[in-house]
């Protein structure tokens, strides 16, 4: 049916002729989508990006990307926070420079569609996608959890981070504006899996529950597995169980869209179509 690795000029027209089609002829699109499709929107860490929003931050203590400076020991919470809400404010709250996201949500809005996401930028829903066939498996830049944590909630973060960065001076917060668990009193920490400490909450598990579902309705279905920049530093959340539900449903077509981690088992060759390029010039292609 669909085969074949889509590398070359010549045959990139057909690789996206047949991905609009597997699109088009799906009762049900499930999306998984890993940290390149936003890198293809324009969310880069380092670069004219860095330079922007964090110049002053490397020139003081001495990293050259927003990932090292997520990780970097600041003295100081004040510090830390005015860090990370600078951090939080430019990968969360502004929109993405490319509308890869849009186009995306453009091809499979009438579709009966479901995501899921290590991402934690939250690009899905400020593109247009129903929050309730989204499901954030890694959290959210946009929550605040106990660090502990004493309890399983967490909390919208957006008018404490626009105020960090609002009032942060000689990149430092204010220490009142130090975030604290209402219940506690101990510092508070993103909604970010790092480590055990990582809240699941109420949300979070509707947002998996409602995935179960919509697999249970798409088992034996005529369905497309659409994955989009997943790497392989956490296949077993969306790769392998891609890999496996395609193998499971003779109905099921797997599409793999990335630059330079194409690939698919044999047991679904016939029924695999692997995009080795970059999305924003896929989804353009699709568009146009």
């Amino acid at each position: 049916m669909i085969s074949s690795k889509i590398k070359d000029k010549k045959d990139f027209a057909s690789g996206i002729e047949r991905l609009k089609a597997a699109i088009f002829s799906a009762d049900f699109v499930v999306i998984g989508a890993g940290a390149g499709l936003s890198t293809a929107a324009g969310f880069t860490y380092s670069g004219e990006r860095f330079e922007k929003y964090f110049s002053d931050f490397g020139k003081k203590y001495g990293f050259r990307d927003m990932y090292a400076g997520g990780f970097y020991p600041y003295k100081t919470p004040e510090e830390h926070w005015a860090y990370w809400s600078r951090y939080i404010l430019v990968n969360r709250y502004m929109d993405p420079p490319k509308p890869v996201y849009r186009e995306l949500f453009d091809l499979v809005k009438d579709k009966d569609y479901f995501v899921i996401t290590t991402n934690v930028d939250h690009c899905f829903q400020k593109a247009g996608f129903d929050k309730r066939r989204l499901f954030y498996t890694q959290g959210d830049y946009g929550l605040f959890q106990c660090s502990v944590p004493c309890h399983n909630k967490t909390y919208d973060n957006e008018e404490a981070i626009r105020r960090m960065v609002a009032e942060q001076r000689d990149m430092k917060i204010p220490s009142e504006l130090i975030p604290r668990c209402p219940v506690c009193g101990k510092p508070m920490a993103m909604n970010l899996r790092a480590d055990d400490t990582f809240v699941e909450d109420g949300g979070w598990h509707a947002a998996c529950g409602r995935y179960r579902e919509f697999l249970a309705g798409a088992r034996g279905k005529n369905s497309l597995f659409l994955e989009l920049g997943v790497g392989y530093n956490t296949p077993v959340i969306i790769k392998y169980p891609f890999w496996r539900m395609a193998a499971e449903n003779p109905k099921a077509v797997y599409a793999c869209v990335n630059m330079g981690e194409v690939y698919a088992p044999q047991e679904i060759a016939s029924r695999s179509l692997l995009i080795d390029a970059d999305i924003d010039d896929v989804l353009n292609a699709l568009r146009n």
